[in-house]
Parts: C-alpha cells; sequence; structure tokens
C-alpha cells in the first residue's frame, strides 16, 4: 500500500510540474482526486488492510492527497502568472502615446432651429418667457377663449390628470400667465413642449414642441403682424423669401391667418418640396381677440396686440429638409452626427 501511494504522489507531481495551461491541471485533478481518481480508488481498497494498519494508511493517504493538492495550487498560480505576463507583453501599452480623443455630442436639430428662431426675435426686441407643461384647463382653454363646449376643444383633446389639470396643448397659455402680471407692453415669444393625443406618423408626434409669439400694446395693427412675421421669414429662409396670409379662424385671435412661404427650394416655381404651389404653410396668427383681452383685465380699448404661433419640429423639418418627423427622436447617431 506504502509503495502504490509513493508510485502515485511522485507520478501526480512529475505531471503537475510540466502542465503549462489550466485546463490541463484541472484533467490531473480528476485523474488523482476526483470521484473515480486513483487516490479515491486506493481508499476503497482500505477494506483489505488489517485493523491495526489501517490509522496509518489513512494518515498516508491524507498526507499524499495534501501533497497534490499543494502541488496543484502552487501551479494553477504559476501558470496564470505566466499567462497574465504574457498578456501583458501582447496587450502593451505606450503611456507616451496621446489618449483617444472622446467622442463629442453636439445640439439636437431642434435645438440649432430654436436658437436661430430665439435669435431673430430677440433681435426684434422680444423676451423669451416659459411656462408650466402641466397646466390647468382654464389657462390653456378658457382663458384662450375656448369655453368647455367649444369644437375646438374637441381638436385638441389631451392628457389629463384630473378634470382640472392637464398637460398643455399650446404654449399660448403662457401668454395667459405673462398678461397676468399686468406689464404692458408686452412682447414675447414662449417656446416649449406641448402634448396631443395624435397618432405617430410623418408628421404627427404626441409630443412636440411650439413657439408661440404674443405683442401688445396701445398701437399695434395687423400690418405690424405682417412685417415682423415678414422679416422672421426673411432671416430664417433667406432674403428671396416671399410670405402670404390666408384668412383662416382661431378662438383666441379676430382676425386671423394662416402664413405661406414661398418655397425656398425652387423659388416659388413649384416642386417637390412644396407639392407643386410654389408655397409652404408655416404658422397661424392673427389679432388678439378683445374678450382674452378683458379676461386679462386688459382694456381693449387701449390696448390691442397681435399672436402667432409656430411649430419647431415643423421649422426644423423644413429648413433641413428632412422628410419624417420621427426620425427626430429616434436618437440615431447616422441621422443626428448630420447636424
Amino acid at each position: 500500500m506504502k509503495e502504490k501511494l509513493t508510485k502515485i504522489r511522485e507520478e501526480a507531481i512529475k505531471r503537475i510540474s510540466e502542465i503549462d495551461n489550466l485546463d490541463r491541471l484541472n484533467d490531473i485533478r480528476v485523474a488523482y482526486l476526483g470521484k473515480k481518481g486513483e487516490l479515491t480508488a486506493l481508499l476503497k481498497s482500505m477494506k483489505d488492510v488489517s485493523a491495526e494498519d489501517r490509522p496509518k494508511v489513512g494518515q498516508m493517504v491524507n498526507e499524499t492527497r495534501e501533497q497534490i493538492e499543494r502541488q496543484l495550487e502552487e501551479a494553477k498560480k504559476r501558470v496564470e502568472s505566466a499567462a497574465l505576463n504574457e498578456r501583458l507583453k501582447r496587450e502593451t501599452i505606450d503611456v507616451t502615446l496621446p489618449a483617444s480623443a472622446p467622442k463629442m455630442g453636439h445640439r439636437h436639430p431642434n435645438t440649432i432651429a430654436l436658437e436661430e428662431v430665439e435669435r431673430i426675435f430677440i433681435g426684434l426686441g422680444y423676451e423669451v418667457v416659459s411656462g408650466p407643461e402641466v397646466e390647468k384647463d382654464y389657462y390653456n382653454f378658457e382663458a384662450l377663449n375656448i369655453p368647455a363646449d367649444h369644437p375646438a376643444k374637441d381638436e385638441q383633446d389631451t392628457f389629463y390628470i384630473n378634470g382640472d389639470i392637464l398637460l398643455r396643448t399650446q404654449t399660448s397659455s403662457v401668454q395667459i400667465h405673462e398678461m397676468e402680471k399686468g406689464r404692458l407692453p408686452i412682447r414675447m415669444i414662449a417656446p416649449g413642449r406641448v402634448f396631443r393625443s395624435d397618432e405617430v406618423d410623418a408628421t404627427h408626434s404626441p409630443c412636440f414642441h411650439q413657439i408661440e409669439g404674443l405683442v401688445i400694446d396701445d398701437q399695434v395693427t395687423f400690418a405690424d403682424l405682417k412685417g415682423t412675421l415678414d422679416s422672421f421669414a426673411k432671416q430664417l429662409f433667406g432674403e428671396d423669401t416671399k410670405v402670404k396670409f390666408r384668412p383662416h379662424h382661431f378662438p383666441f385671435t379676430e382676425p386671423s391667418a394662416e402664413m405661406d412661404v414661398s418655397c425656398f427650394k425652387c423659388g416659388g416655381k413649384g416642386c417637390r418640396f412644396c407639392k407643386g404651389s410654389g408655397w409652404i404653410e408655416i404658422l397661424g396668427c392673427g389679432m388678439v381677440h378683445p374678450h382674452v383681452l378683458e379676461l386679462r383685465g386688459i382694456d381693449p380699448e387701449k390696448y390691442v396686440g397681435f399672436a402667432f404661433g409656430v411649430g419647431l419640429e415643423r421649422i426644423a423639418l423644413l429648413k433641413y429638409e428632412i422628410d419624417d418627423m420621427r426620425l427626430m427622436y429616434e436618437n440615431d447617431d447616422r441621422f443626428l452626427s448630420q447636424f
């Protein structure tokens, strides 16, 4: 029995000293210490050993197991250390080389368009203001001359938190907040997110951005509105841009109009971009309804004003000739990197 143990130990140690990878090391562990290993088989033959010799033989088996396990552990450390050194040789880093430049982001096309619109109106003497996205029904509808039974309210059915609180459908509510402050005259634009229960498609989204404008003073006419928007269109789309106003209806303005700009792609001749008409619809506008002024405690006999509203995404889509609004929100770097 002693000779067998000595032979097993010497053979195991010799094989362990020759290994150069962890897989072979595990094979040796299984061959000698596993359930069907040589030491385990030797222990099963202990029944043939006399009772007085069993303790000595058992001690010898345990000592042999410990020696093999110790040799295996040392070999594992040796192999792992050798593998690490080899990796360090292959993956040497030259610390004197300059670091890789981090990938820098940039402004979203919506942000670029908004900053340009803000620059234009600040240059015209306007103030940029903001208001709450979670709004009271009163400010979003009733104060804008849209009572509960008005058909225009159905067109802007939105996301209600309760009967009185909703996600605003238009940034026109910011105009009401500004009028409540009682500081006249007012020259402001109010950009921000708005929410409507629209189906997602190439030109619609349940969440988008609007820019509303408002001017209130004691001597304001429709000619001032036309001149302001004409200047805005020329600065945004080019000096050759022409504007056209078509009669329309908005509950909070009277008279009201929609403004078209001459197609900056074909110069008004007609192309795919303007659907052959030579004109592109850009925004809605009009003179502030006297009732809206009265609701805010402003005397319509003394003060008049005009308002306009444009979709920020619409400006970006037109300016950068983007065919699908959904591209603006998909965060695809292949699209965004173009700007």
